[in-house]
Protein backbone atom coordinates (compact mmCIF):
# COMPACT_ATOMS: atom_id res chain seq x y z
CA UNK A 1 0.00 0.00 0.00
CA UNK A 2 1.37 3.44 -0.90
CA UNK A 3 1.95 5.80 1.98
CA UNK A 4 0.31 9.20 2.03
CA UNK A 5 2.51 12.19 1.37
CA UNK A 6 3.26 14.31 4.40
CA UNK A 7 2.86 17.53 2.41
CA UNK A 8 -0.58 18.78 1.52
CA UNK A 9 -1.19 19.16 -2.22
CA UNK A 10 -4.13 20.06 -4.39
CA UNK A 11 -5.21 19.69 -7.99
CA UNK A 12 -3.55 23.03 -8.78
CA UNK A 13 -0.17 21.79 -7.53
CA UNK A 14 -0.03 18.71 -9.75
CA UNK A 15 2.50 18.96 -12.57
CA UNK A 16 1.42 17.45 -15.93
CA UNK A 17 3.25 14.34 -17.17
CA UNK A 18 3.93 15.95 -20.56
CA UNK A 19 5.71 18.91 -19.01
CA UNK A 20 2.77 21.22 -19.70
CA UNK A 21 2.86 20.98 -23.50
CA UNK A 22 -0.85 20.10 -23.65
CA UNK A 23 -1.66 23.32 -21.80
CA UNK A 24 -0.33 25.35 -24.70
CA UNK A 25 -3.20 24.24 -26.91
CA UNK A 26 -5.77 23.42 -24.23
CA UNK A 27 -7.68 25.45 -21.70
CA UNK A 28 -5.87 26.85 -18.71
CA UNK A 29 -7.40 25.89 -15.40
CA UNK A 30 -7.04 29.41 -14.05
CA UNK A 31 -10.15 31.03 -15.60
CA UNK A 32 -13.67 30.15 -16.72
CA UNK A 33 -13.69 29.36 -20.43
CA UNK A 34 -16.81 31.44 -20.99
CA UNK A 35 -16.77 34.49 -18.73
CA UNK A 36 -13.02 34.43 -17.94
CA UNK A 37 -13.73 34.74 -14.20
CA UNK A 38 -10.67 33.57 -12.26
CA UNK A 39 -10.95 30.08 -10.78
CA UNK A 40 -9.60 29.83 -7.26
CA UNK A 41 -8.50 26.90 -5.14
CA UNK A 42 -11.59 27.12 -2.93
CA UNK A 43 -14.25 27.17 -5.65
CA UNK A 44 -16.00 24.41 -7.56
CA UNK A 45 -14.91 23.88 -11.16
CA UNK A 46 -17.51 22.62 -13.62
CA UNK A 47 -15.92 20.67 -16.48
CA UNK A 48 -17.21 20.16 -20.01
CA UNK A 49 -15.76 18.03 -22.80
CA UNK A 50 -13.06 16.69 -20.57
CA UNK A 51 -10.75 19.66 -20.16
CA UNK A 52 -12.81 22.85 -20.41
CA UNK A 53 -13.31 24.54 -17.01
CA UNK A 54 -16.24 26.76 -16.05
CA UNK A 55 -16.90 28.75 -12.88
CA UNK A 56 -20.57 27.76 -12.62
CA UNK A 57 -23.22 25.41 -13.94
CA UNK A 58 -24.76 28.41 -15.70
CA UNK A 59 -21.59 29.14 -17.71
CA UNK A 60 -21.15 25.46 -18.55
CA UNK A 61 -24.81 25.10 -19.58
CA UNK A 62 -24.60 28.24 -21.72
CA UNK A 63 -21.54 26.84 -23.54
CA UNK A 64 -23.34 23.52 -24.05
CA UNK A 65 -26.35 25.33 -25.53
CA UNK A 66 -24.09 27.33 -27.87
CA UNK A 67 -22.37 24.12 -29.00
CA UNK A 68 -25.70 22.41 -29.63
CA UNK A 69 -26.93 25.41 -31.65
CA UNK A 70 -23.73 25.35 -33.72
CA UNK A 71 -24.26 21.65 -34.47
CA UNK A 72 -27.86 22.33 -35.54
CA UNK A 73 -26.76 25.17 -37.84
CA UNK A 74 -24.01 23.01 -39.30
CA UNK A 75 -26.47 20.17 -39.97
CA UNK A 76 -28.94 22.58 -41.58
CA UNK A 77 -26.20 24.03 -43.78
CA UNK A 78 -25.12 20.53 -44.83
CA UNK A 79 -28.70 19.62 -45.79
CA UNK A 80 -29.07 22.86 -47.76
CA UNK A 81 -25.78 22.22 -49.62
CA UNK A 82 -26.88 18.67 -50.42
CA UNK A 83 -30.22 19.94 -51.76
CA UNK A 84 -28.47 22.56 -53.93
CA UNK A 85 -26.06 19.95 -55.26
CA UNK A 86 -28.95 17.61 -56.09
CA UNK A 87 -30.81 20.41 -57.86
CA UNK A 88 -27.65 21.37 -59.78
CA UNK A 89 -27.17 17.71 -60.74
CA UNK A 90 -30.75 17.51 -62.05
CA UNK A 91 -30.31 20.74 -64.01
CA UNK A 92 -27.02 19.53 -65.49
CA UNK A 93 -28.62 16.19 -66.46
CA UNK A 94 -31.49 18.08 -68.13
CA UNK A 95 -29.05 20.28 -70.08
CA UNK A 96 -27.15 17.24 -71.34
CA UNK A 97 -30.38 15.49 -72.32
CA UNK A 98 -31.69 18.56 -74.19
CA UNK A 99 -28.37 18.99 -75.99
CA UNK A 100 -28.49 15.33 -77.06
CA UNK A 101 -32.20 15.65 -77.93
CA UNK A 102 -33.05 12.89 -75.43
CA UNK A 103 -36.18 13.05 -73.24
CA UNK A 104 -35.48 13.65 -69.54
CA UNK A 105 -36.93 11.13 -67.12
CA UNK A 106 -37.94 12.52 -63.74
Amino acid sequence: MASASSSSSSFFDIEPLDGGEACLSGHAMDACSLCRKPLTRNCDIFMYRGNTPFCSEECRDHQMEMDEAAVRVSATNARERAARNEQRHRLDAGSVAVAANVPVLS
